[in-house]
């Protein structure tokens, strides 16, 4: 695991973009503040660029960083939840603009899974973490699921869990709102 961290963040550090297990399903990474590094990906999934990825944290100590105004709520929702929960912030800041929704929003999962969480520490800096599946193809649930097209797109596959066959999940999706409206999209 080491070894598959140090190679994934030198990768992403060079504006190179990963294959990586994450706390949900296997996923396409890079450096969410690095906007080249955003665009391959979207180019890789074969989406426009209208439609916002979320952004993979270790820690909520860093949300600060990179939304605006966050409200209490979010940390009541942080601190409660047993699975992973994507959030939706409505003022992102520090971050690729090309990441965000046309509203200027984002959407960060913090998370506990051991794998991601090290490459987070260690990379410093927030990740993309989206579906590793060509936009419109069904999300894979487990590494044996992601599509050659993927595998050959990124600069690096990360050797990690790839014989897990366990079928996993994405995260549930909450977005939240003026006046502390919250939404569950998932």
């Amino acid at each position: 695991m080491t070894e598959d961290i140090k190679k994934a963040c030198e990768v992403m550090a060079a504006g190179g973009i990963i294959l990586y297990p994450t706390d949900t399903i296997w996923g396409i990474g890079c450096d969410a503040t690095n906007e080249k590094a955003v665009q391959r990906v979207y180019e890789l999934k074969r989406r426009t660029d209208n439609k916002a990825m979320l952004v993979l944290m270790d820690s909520e100590a860093k949300l600060d960083r990179y939304v605006s105004d966050v409200p209490d709520i979010a940390w009541d929702l942080i601190s409660v939840s047993d699975k992973p929960l994507t959030i939706i912030y409505s003022s992102a800041k520090n971050l690729a603009t090309n990441l965000l929704g046309a509203d200027g929003s984002v959407g960060i999962r913090i998370t506990n899974e051991e794998f991601s969480k090290k490459l987070c520490e260690r990379f410093r800096k927030p990740l993309v973490s989206t579906s590793a599946n060509v936009s419109g193809e069904p999300s894979p649930a487990n590494f044996s699921e992601v599509s050659e097209v993927i595998k050959e797109g990124v600069d690096y596959i990360v050797s990690y869990r790839q014989d897990d066959m366990s079928k996993a999940a994405p995260s549930g999706i909450i977005k939240l709102g003026a006046g502390g409206l919250v939404q569950v999209i998932r």
